[in-house]
């Protein structure tokens, strides 16, 4: 039965179940960063997941990278999973700015992180729920 790794479910909101993947929305709102975990027990690497699933995996990587294009109009797209310190697996999607405070590092591991307000957090979950209905 599939469960979500605790430092995920304490650091994300639910924005969305897909298909495959749970599309959770992190608490960060320096950068708006949607993380997708496939709803697989004991998946901690890309290729434990079946030939049909890992397809399904990236067109939910794609579909993900889209919303996020079009709600902030990023420089840049950064797509990773890395699972170092989760290691169910999950994937980062992430809108990065050429402006913004880690670039051009990465944004795993720069200790950069702001939560959002309650109400912030819970209209851009709203946002992003609206989007995916389009």
């Amino acid at each position: 039965m599939f469960k979500l790794h605790e430092k995920l479910a304490a650091d994300t909101v639910l924005v969305h179940p897909l298909t495959l993947c749970q599309m959770l929305c992190m608490n960060n709102r320096v950068w708006p960063w949607l993380i997708l975990v496939p709803a697989r027990p004991d998946v901690t690497e890309l290729h434990h997941l079946g030939a049909a699933d890992r397809a399904l995996l990236i067109e939910e990587i794609a579909w993900a990278s889209a919303l996020l294009d079009g709600m902030f109009r990023p420089d840049k797209l950064n797509v990773a999973a890395i699972g170092n310190v989760v290691p169910q697996l999950h994937v980062h999607v992430v809108a990065r700015r050429r402006d913004d405070p880690a670039w051009p590092n990465p944004v795993w591991g720069s200790g950069i992180a702001e939560p959002y307000a309650p109400s912030d957090l819970d209209s851009l979950v709203l946002r992003l729920r609206d989007a995916l209905k389009t």
